[in-house]
């Protein structure tokens, strides 16, 4: 049986209400996968101050919440390592190395201390989390003597597979992770609000069916920290908007999985109409 086109109905997502508005002024810390850098790119334009990965971007919730643990210790120890001639961090883009780790740790520390300002200083936080499933690492640290412990790493450097533990973060481990980061960070920043959201692009290399799974991981863990936070989180719905309301291809970039320049103009326009 044909349906005609006309009796289609275009689904649009609700998009609720943020705690509060986002005012001209407002400072923003935007913390996640390549989305995040999207709209913090729309917000930056549109006059915003807004900070967005100064460590490179970050696609699951553990290096997240590694990041804002780290940012606001100002005694924090960086996961350095050497690899190919170079000084490395397993907490940072590739982007960042140097010829000594004296020199690395100097670096970081540098962008480390701006993101714990921002975050101590900013009215919203944006997290978009990308992926549950993670990649750990053994790392000796030579400040506590050598020993060696499991990290999950935010970038791996392109380092070989060998080194590496593909791990899949259960509902109640990415739920606890960042419920402890944000017991700690809004100890600190009370008034801050922050916004949850998860990125619409997929993971096909982990199969469609697994980046489902790993999205309802992702959306189950963000409806929990909404509950568990109700005077400082919310909840956007950048993901149901592309998939449930945007799901021509047209929309898609190229590769088909990623957002494309309309898609992301769509979610920026509905997004925006949460400043006041």
């Amino acid at each position: 049986m044909t349906v005609e086109s006309e009796n289609i109905k275009h689904s649009v997502v609700e998009t609720l209400p943020l705690l509060r508005p986002i005012e001209r002024g407002d400072s923003l810390v935007m913390l996640g996968s390549c989305f995040a850098q999207y709209m913090g790119e729309r917000m930056a334009a549109d006059g915003f101050e807004v900070m967005v990965n100064p460590l490179g971007t970050l696609f699951n919730p553990f290096s997240i919440a590694a990041t804002v643990r780290t940012a606001l210790d100002e005694d924090a120890h960086f996961p350095l390592f050497a690899a190919d001639g170079e000084w490395r961090c397993w907490l940072a883009n590739t982007r960042f190395r140097a010829s000594t780790p004296e020199e690395l740790a100097g670096i970081l520390k540098e962008r480390y201390s701006a993101l714990r300002d921002a975050l101590l200083t900013a009215r919203h936080l944006v997290l978009t989390l990308g992926t549950n499933v993670c990649y750990r690492t053994d790392y000796a640290d030579p400040s506590a003597g050598g020993s060696v412990s499991d990290i999950v790493v935010t970038n791996c450097q392109r380092q070989p597979d060998r080194l590496f533990r593909e791990w899949r973060a259960s509902l109640g481990e990415v739920t606890d992770e960042l419920q402890g980061m944000l017991n700690i960070l809004l100890k600190r920043n009370p008034s801050l609000q922050v916004i949850l959201t998860v990125s619409p692009y997929r993971y096909h290399k982990y199969g469609y069916h697994g980046s489902q799974l790993s999205k309802a991981t992702l959306l189950l863990a963000e409806e929990q920290l909404v509950r568990l936070f109700p005077c400082n989180c919310c909840y956007f719905p950048a993901y149901e908007i592309l998939l449930d309301e945007l799901r021509d291809y047209r929309f898609y970039a190229p590769d088909g999985h990623h957002p494309g320049d309309e898609a992301v103009d769509v979610i920026w326009e509905r997004f925006s109409k949460q400043i006041k």
